[in-house]
């Protein structure tokens, strides 16, 4: 039986420092790759993996660009173009609004593709643009100008740092419309910074609600090891809530080492070669992947939050048609 070691790299959520903990994964001598969460860092390491020939294997990374012109480069999650339409449809058909504001953040390549699939999919009027710099953390001039346009939603995608920032704001000016976001938003700490009052009926899409029954083996033990270390608690925004980045991951990492047993080999080529042909199911859904190297899936989460928790409240594909929880 052989032995996996998994093997740490920080990117410290910036695109330089993720070449350089590329760079010190190639050089470790590992096979494999599992990551990253965020699609500017994956966009920004994935020459260094395709030319050193090891494959990497996004786990929530939904920019196109991440997969695009780079054999080596696979990923278990849908894609921006796949959730800005979920949520485009779910703001526009299932729930009505005519009309939207979007807001996103200059330079990061999710944040504005996401953006940017929304608007184009928007069965609306898009109302008001607005778009912000990194770090900044005064949202009042953009907020103030989106509430003169009166909008029905609001959708910013963002990091989890402006997320809090955004709502909170958002409430404390006065605008009272549903505001909308991508997977990003699946995080404790956002409740817990923006306020819980705040925060009812942020809606979001994402991959995995933890109470699908085809889950239920591992969240019992990803739950067990969150309470079984209060720094893992803390971690995960303190709670033991199953996010679909860890679900993500969980099916990341599975993949990944189906794909080393198929190859029966710890050459590179070999189990990217191998890669190329998985065919499974896992807790997130199907583990296929197209041309891209792209999972093969048609269905969103949508989620809301409902008494300071996160609600999951049905199901949404690209078609307009939303499914509701029973």
């Amino acid at each position: 039986t052989s032995k996996l070691e998994l093997v740490e790299g920080d990117h410290h959520a910036e695109q330089t420092a993720a070449v350089t903990a590329a760079q010190q994964l190639i050089s470790d001598g590992v096979v494999g790759v599992l990551g990253s969460s965020g699609s500017g860092v994956a966009i920004a390491a994935g020459d260094t993996f395709k030319t050193a020939a090891v494959p990497a294997i996004g786990c929530s990374c939904t920019n196109p660009q991440v997969t695009s012109d780079n054999e080596f480069y696979f990923r278990v999650c849908f894609l921006d173009p796949f959730q800005g339409t979920v949520m485009a449809n779910y703001a526009g058909v299932t729930s009505n609004c005519k009309s939207a504001a979007v807001i996103c953040q200059n330079g990061d390549d999710y944040s504005t593709g996401l953006a940017s699939y929304f608007k184009n999919a928007f069965k609306g009027n898009i109302v008001y643009e607005g778009t912000y710099n990194t770090n900044e953390s005064d949202f009042n001039a953009i907020l103030t100008a989106a509430k003169a346009a009166n909008p029905d939603v609001i959708f910013c995608p963002s990091s989890i740092a402006t997320a809090g920032l955004v709502i909170k704001q958002a409430r404390e000016l006065g605008i009272t419309c549903p505001i909308m976001a991508g997977d990003t938003w699946e995080n404790e700490t956002i409740i817990k910074n923006a306020g819980a009052e705040n925060c009812e009926g942020v809606t979001f899409s994402t991959f995995f609600d933890e109470n699908d029954a085809n889950a239920s083996e591992f969240v019992t033990g990803f739950k067990a090891y969150l309470n079984s270390d209060k720094q893992n608690l803390k971690l995960n925004g303190g709670t033991d809530g199953v996010a679909a980045v860890s679900a993500l991951g969980f099916d990341a990492y599975n993949v990944a080492v189906d794909a080393i047993e198929r190859a029966q080999s710890t050459d590179t080529t070999a189990i990217r070669d191998a890669l190329v042909k998985s065919d499974s199911t896992g807790i997130t859904g199907p583990l296929s992947f197209d041309e891209n190297g792209d999972a093969k899936k048609d269905m969103a989460y949508i989620k809301t939050v409902k008494d300071g928790k996160f609600q999951f409240i049905g199901t949404q594909k690209t078609d307009g048609e939303f499914t509701p929880v029973n």
